[in-house]
Parts: C-alpha cells; sequence; structure tokens
C-alpha cells in the first residue's frame, strides 16, 4: 500500500478512533514540539539576563498573526477543499482532476501575498515598530527582531500553507515531520546564532526563517514524490472562480481571525506597556508556558479538520458526528490532564525561567488567566473546524471577528475598572463569550450542514432529511 493510498484509507474507512490517533496525534506531537522550542526559546533569550528581549519577542508576536493571516488564508481555505474534493472523488472520481489547480493556487498566492506584505512592512519599519507598542527602551531590539521577521514572511507563509496541504492527504505522519524538522533546526539556529554569536532577537529570527526554508523544501520534495492530485507546478495556477470562492470563502475567516489577534495583542502591549517591562516579559514567558496544553488542543482541532472535510464531502452523516464526538472528548480530557496539572505546578514552572520577583509574581497570575481561556478556546476552535471542513464561510467569519470585536471592548473596560488584573482576565472573559457563540451558531447551522450531506452523497438523503429534522 503506498503513503497516499494509507493516508486516504484513514479519511475514508478506518475506525474513528484509529483514524483520529492517525491525524491528531502526529499533528498534536508538532504542535506539543512546536510549544516546547518557544519555551526554549524564551530560555536562550532569558540567559542574557536582558528583559528588553523577552519584551521585543512579546512585541513582535503579531508577526505570527500576520504570517498565519497569509498563509491561512490560501492554506486552510485550499486545504478544506482538496479534502472535500478526495471526498467527492469516491463517487465523482472527475472531481479529483481538480485538486491540483487547488494546491497551485493556494502555495503561489500565499508566497506573492508574503512578498508584498513583507516587503511594504520594511518599507514603514519604524512607524510599524512603534505601532507594535515597544516603548524607549525595548525599541531596538523589537525592530530588529521585526525587521528580520518581515524578510522572512513568504516563506512563513508558503510553509504554513503547505503544511495544511500535505494535511488535506491525511499525511498527518509527514506534516509533523516538517514540523519537527523546522524546531529541531530552530534550536539548532539558536545555539548558534543567540548563545553563540550573541545576535539576541535578531539572532532568534532568523533562526526561525531558516528553519521553515527548510520545511518548504521537505514539503515540497514530499509532495512531488507522494502525491498523486497535488500539484505545486505554476502551469496549473488558475483564478477560475469555482476554485478561488471556496477558498477564500474558508481563508477569510482566518484572515480576519489573524487580523484580528494582531489588533488584540496591539491593543495588550499598549495597555500592559503603561505597567512596564515587567508584565510585558511575564506575558511572554506565560504564554509559552500555556502554549503547550494549548498547542496539544490545536493539534486535535486541526487535525480532525481532513476527516470532517473528508466525511462532509462524502457524504457521511454517521462519520462526521462519530469524528466530532471524538474530538470533543480529546479536547476536554486534554485539558483535563495537562492543563491541570501545569496549573498546579505554575509557579514551579515559572521560576524555571525568570528570577525576577516582579515576573514571578504577575506571571502566576497571567499563567493561570491562560489556562482557563484555552479550555474555552479549545472547544471553541473544534466548532470552527467543522464551519470551515462543511465550507459554511458566514459561522467561520463570524466566529473568527467575535474575539476581535468582543475583546477590545472588555480589555479597555477591564483596564478602567481593575487596572493590570483587569488586562490579565480579558482574554479569558473573551473566550468564553466566544465559544457560547459558536455552540449557538452550530446549533443554528446543523440543519444546513446535513442538506450538505446529502448532497454529497444522494443515497444518504433520507437520512440526512431525517436527522435535520430530529
Amino acid at each position: 500500500m503506498t503513503a497516499a493510498t494509507s493516508n486516504r484509507w484513514y479519511l475514508s474507512t478506518a475506525p474513528i478512533l484509529r483514524a483520529l490517533a492517525h491525524l491528531c496525534v502526529p499533528m498534536a506531537a508538532a504542535m506539543i514540539v512546536g510549544a516546547v522550542y518557544n519555551v526554549i526559546n524564551a530560555g536562550f533569550l532569558g540567559s542574557q539576563h536582558d528583559t528588553a528581549l523577552l519584551a521585543a519577542i512579546t512585541f513582535g508576536t503579531p508577526l505570527l498573526g500576520l504570517v498565519m493571516a497569509i498563509g491561512g488564508v490560501f492554506g486552510v481555505g485550499g486545504g478544506a477543499l482538496i479534502s472535500r474534493l478526495f471526498g467527492a472523488a469516491e463517487h465523482d472520481p472527475a472531481q479529483a482532476a481538480e485538486i491540483k489547480h487547488v494546491s497551485s493556487f493556494a502555495v503561489w498566492s500565499s508566497t506573492a501575498a508574503g512578498v508584498v506584505v513583507g516587503g511594504a512592512g520594511l518599507l514603514l519599519l519604524h512607524p510599524l515598530v512603534t505601532l507594535l507598542g515597544a516603548d524607549t527602551a525595548a525599541a531596538s531590539t523589537t525592530r530588529e527582531y521585526v525587521a528580520v521577521m518581515l524578510a522572512f514572511v513568504p516563506v512563513l507563509a508558503a510553509a504554513f500553507c503547505l503544511e495544511q496541504i500535505v494535511r488535506a492527504e491525511g499525511a498527518a505522519r509527514q506534516a509533523m515531520n516538517g514540523l519537527i524538522l523546522s524546531t529541531v533546526a530552530n534550536v539548532a539556529f539558536d545555539v548558534v546564532f543567540i548563545l553563540v554569536f550573541h545576535w539576541g532577537v535578531a539572532g532568534a529570527a532568523l533562526g526561525t526563517g531558516l528553519a521553515n526554508l527548510a520545511t518548504v523544501a521537505y514539503f515540497a520534495y514530499w509532495l512531488q514524490r507522494n502525491s498523486e492530485h497535488v500539484s505545486l507546478a505554476l502551469r496549473w495556477f488558475t483564478l477560475r472562480p469555482d476554485v478561488v470562492k471556496p477558498v477564500f470563502g474558508v481563508g477569510v475567516g482566518e484572515l480576519l481571525q489573524s487580523a484580528f489577534m494582531i489588533v488584540t495583542v496591539l491593543v495588550l502591549n499598549n495597555l500592559a506597556a503603561a505597567y512596564g517591562d515587567g508584565p510585558l516579559a511575564a506575558m511572554g514567558v506565560a504564554v509559552r508556558i500555556a502554549q503547550v496544553p494549548e498547542f496539544l488542543i490545536m493539534g486535535v482541532t486541526l487535525g480532525v479538520l481532513p476527516l470532517l472535510a473528508y466525511s462532509y464531502g462524502k457524504g457521511d452523516r454517521a462519520r462526521l458526528y462519530a469524528a466530532l464526538r471524538a474530538s470533543a472528548i480529546t479536547v476536554g480530557g486534554v485539558m483535563l490532564v495537562l492543563g491541570g496539572s501545569v496549573f498546579v505546578f505554575r509557579e514551579q514552572v515559572l521560576s524555571a525561567f525568570s528570577s525576577d520577583h516582579a515576573v514571578l509574581t504577575i506571571g502566576v497570575t497571567i499563567l493561570a488567566a491562560q489556562l482557563v481561556a484555552t479550555v474555552a478556546n479549545g472547544f471553541a476552535g473544534l466548532i470552527t473546524s467543522l464551519f470551515q471542513a462543511t465550507g459554511r464561510a458566514r459561522p467561520a467569519i463570524i466566529m473568527s471577528m467575535s474575539q476581535g470585536v468582543l475583546f477590545i471592548p472588555i480589555v479597555l473596560l477591564g483596564n478602567h475598572l481593575f487596572g493590570l488584573p483587569g488586562i490579565i482576565w480579558a482574554l479569558t472573559v473573551t473566550e468564553g463569550l466566544v465559544f457560547l457563540v459558536g455552540v449557538g451558531m452550530w446549533l443554528a447551522a446543523r440543519r444546513s450542514i446535513d442538506r450538505g450531506l446529502a448532497e454529497g452523497n444522494p443515497e444518504r438523503a433520507e437520512q440526512a432529511l431525517e436527522g435535520a429534522e430530529a
């Protein structure tokens, strides 16, 4: 059995738990390795005994949102469409021929968009750093970090897009290999650039860019050798509406989510900056620690998306909802065990990354708030994946917008009424409200999803309509 055939079996007919293990465990492992790297990276910078370095990384966080915005528009939207086409091809083999147009459009568009955005950012570097909220003490280091990251935006966007396309084939292990390759390379570059050459945040950014360049090469090589239908050749690039519209229909949700995340971080940084570099440094460390359980949960919610999309394209209602239920149970279990453990030992974990008493004191509170927010965010992410997998653009967009729309007034009010604690807990309150919005939209969309399943496979029309009426 070839790699492509084996991956397709997991999407199509494998037992749900086995399919979830195949899709989610490698993705969760890769995400957790990435989260651990972020912690190690903070440790490397912390070893330089300069709080401004950690603050610069915090100020530069919106750039990662920018990369997700660019790569996500084409990667998530294109990947979801590719998985649906694979599912539809079980009843209409001609659908598979469209996949090469989708993959070529997604990769080359993400790269071109990265060139435009990265170039514009470099031209406007000084006002951009000011906009990020960097104060005088951290402005110089933030400028170094941002400049190098902007130069690599096309590479980072292409890497993110290619990862989604590889996962769309059900090749979760190969996607994991690419992400772990990037992480290992990143650590090696950090040792050289930060500890040996003492290039600080510029070295950290350079290492990230070069590591992602290696990832792009790996994904492109694997797809060329193993994928029967995906192609990255420019000759298959197309702007046909039946390709562009569904990709952007889902991808624009990622764009808005990332855009609002950038706004969220900008507002957060500017408000927190009034309380000094200590809270900013604490946020940088606490967020990275909280990312360990958060990224593990994201591995589940992102890993299951190809299975949901394939089942929807095939018209398999039972498989779609079985995968959704199993994923929800997994998300809850992970947060209960891992998130609970981090919460119990939060003081010990934080003390491993900073000896500054002020950073430790505020970091404990920030970490607790982040962990509580992760619970709601995990289930909201699963609902968003369902909307993306089924091509429900409007609910996906609303989910993406709701966090930013709700967060800004909540954090401003929290700062006004409670000061720094109000800022810290604003995201927790916001994530809880976003989850409630998602539940409401999911209940409202169930009939529409069932009708779409019936269209995917006419033989299931009666079953789907019965389910819609239940």
